[in-house]
């Protein structure tokens, strides 16, 4: 056999974990972690992915738990995490674990980043300086959401890891994209059949992303309009980026990122608790109704 590492596009299936709790500074957690990365793989899933701004270090515990799962960032800041870090930090873990750890970049909001200044060149000049370190574009993602972002995740890394987005966007990734690159969108998933309580946990939870313009300008581009973004989003626009409903429902909403073009589907599970927290019981009923 090869000691060659797969490709991402060959190594995270059809469907991962999208999950800020996956990830922690506190040592007393590592053991916990791993049991749930664990599971994780035992249930199915091929990746998983650490939300918020995440670093290298954060996928030790999981990887060191499993053998086959897939680790990668959602996103590691670029404003957080120099070049230079960044690569060493891919080195040492890939030295450990080759072709086990995805690289998942991007450009975070100026609200949540004091030195942001023209994402876009920033962007550039990071993959410059990663290519000058040896990180291989084939084991690095961009969290892209426009065309200009998406092109450059075409042509400097594995593809592409969109956040809060739809199946109609999926698709235009996905021709601008071409065959080849890894398209692994992230959507969020409520275990809730009520459309009161769906909506009402999905709306608690998209509140913080409403205020980031990142995001409500990709919005406006895929054909929503200000009233959807108005008053915590319409139910046109939490339905487009939330998959609720029962199991039948959930499955098909997943199933039509693939359909318009994903190769892997990022699933978040969104249940009014603390995003720091691991559903394991929503995962493994998450897992069963993905067959």
């Amino acid at each position: 056999m090869s000691d060659t590492p797969r490709k991402p596009r060959e190594t995270v299936g059809r469907y991962g974990i999208w999950s800020v709790g996956l990830r922690t500074e506190d040592p007393a957690r590592r053991g916990e972690l791993a049991d749930a990365a664990a599971e994780l793989e035992q249930l199915g899933y091929g990746a998983v992915w650490l939300g918020g701004s995440s670093a290298a270090r954060h996928a030790v515990p999981l990887i060191e738990a499993t053998s086959t799962l897939a680790v990668g960032t959602s996103i590691q800041s670029i404003w957080q995490y120099d070049a230079a870090e960044s690569a060493a930090s891919f080195a040492e873990l890939e030295a450990a674990h080759p072709g086990r750890f995805l690289l998942g970049l991007g450009v975070s909001h100026a609200k949540l980043a004091d030195q942001y200044r023209r994402p876009y060149s920033a962007l550039v000049s990071y993959l410059d300086a990663l290519d000058s370190a040896g990180v291989p574009a084939d084991r690095r993602l961009l969290a892209a959401l426009g065309p200009k972002t998406l092109e450059l995740a075409r042509d400097r890394s594995a593809g592409s890891i969109p956040y809060l987005v739809t199946p109609e966007h999926t698709a235009k990734a996905r021709d601008l994209l071409g065959e080849t690159p890894l398209l692994a969108p992230e959507l969020k998933v409520v275990l809730e059949s009520d459309p009161t309580r769906a909506r009402t946990l999905a709306r608690d939870y998209l509140a913080m992303y409403l205020a980031l313009p990142n995001y409500t300008n990709n919005f406006l581009r895929d054909g929503f309009t200000e009233s959807d973004i108005a008053d915590g989003g319409s139910d046109r626009l939490v339905d487009a980026v939330f998959a609720w409903g029962d199991d039948a429902r959930i499955r098909d909403r997943i199933e039509a990122f693939r359909e318009a073009g994903a190769d892997h589907v990022a699933l978040q599970l969104v249940d009014g608790a603390s995003r720091e927290s691991l559903p394991r019981e929503a995962w493994r009923r998450l897992a069963s109704l993905l067959g």
